[in-house]
C-alpha cells in the first residue's frame, strides 16, 4: 500500500514552498480541525494539528535542570495535549496524564508507570497516522526511563512525526494517513 502523502511536497516551480494553513500567505480553503477535506485521488483526508518540534537534549536535561524538574510536568502535559490534537481519532487525555504524575503516589507509582508506558502507544499511533513506520516501544522507553533517558527517547520519537511534515509551522493543519 503506497502512502498518498509524499515525504516532501514537490514545488510547482523553483523557489516555491508548500503552504500550510496558519502559515503567512496561505491561499487554501479555511478548515476547522478534524474537518474532512478533498485529497489526492478523490478520497477525503483527515487533518491533524502539527506538533511542536523540541530539542531532545533540552527536554531531557537542560530545561529540567534549570526549572528544578517542573519542566518535566509541563512537557508531559504538552506532549499529551499535542498528541490529542494531532489525531482526534485517538483518545488521549492530557489532564489525566498529568494527574497520574501528581497523584501517583496514592497507587504506589503504578498509575504513573502505566501512563508512562501508554505514552509509547500514543506516539506509535501518531507515527502511524503520519504515514511513518511505528518505531516507538513502551518496553524500551521503560528501560531507558529507569536510567533517566526516557524523555530523551520519547522526544526523539515525537520529532520523527514532526519532521514528517517539514515546512509546516506548529499548530498548522497537516494531512493524516488513513
Amino acid at each position: 500500500m503506497s502512502n498518498p502523502y509524499p515525504q516532501q511536497h514537490q514545488p510547482q516551480y523553483a523557489g516555491a514552498t508548500p503552504q500550510y494553513q496558519g502559515q503567512p500567505g496561505y491561499q487554501g480553503m479555511a478548515q476547522n480541525p478534524g474537518q474532512m477535506v478533498p485529497a489526492q485521488h478523490g478520497q477525503p483526508a483527515l487533518m491533524g494539528i502539527q506538533m511542536k518540534r523540541r530539542n531532545p537534549v533540552g527536554v531531557w536535561l537542560g530545561l529540567p535542570l534549570i526549572t528544578l524538574g517542573i519542566y518535566n510536568l509541563v512537557w508531559y502535559y504538552s506532549v499529551h495535549s499535542e498528541l490529542a490534537n494531532f489525531d482526534r481519532r485517538r483518545q488521549v487525555s492530557a489532564g489525566m496524564a498529568l494527574c497520574s504524575l501528581l497523584f501517583g503516589w496514592i497507587t504506589l507509582g503504578i498509575w504513573p508507570l502505566v501512563t508512562y508506558i501508554k505514552l509509547a502507544g500514543h506516539v506509535r499511533n501518531a507515527q502511524q497516522a503520519a504515514g511513518l513506520q511505528p518505531t516507538c516501544s513502551g518496553g524500551l522507553a521503560f528501560l531507558l526511563g529507569l536510567f533517566g533517558f526516557g524523555t530523551l527517547y520519547y522526544q526523539i520519537e515525537l520529532n520523527k512525526v514532526v519532521d514528517r511534515y517539514q515546512g509546516a509551522p506548529t499548530g498548522a493543519q497537516v494531512p493524516l494517513a488513513a
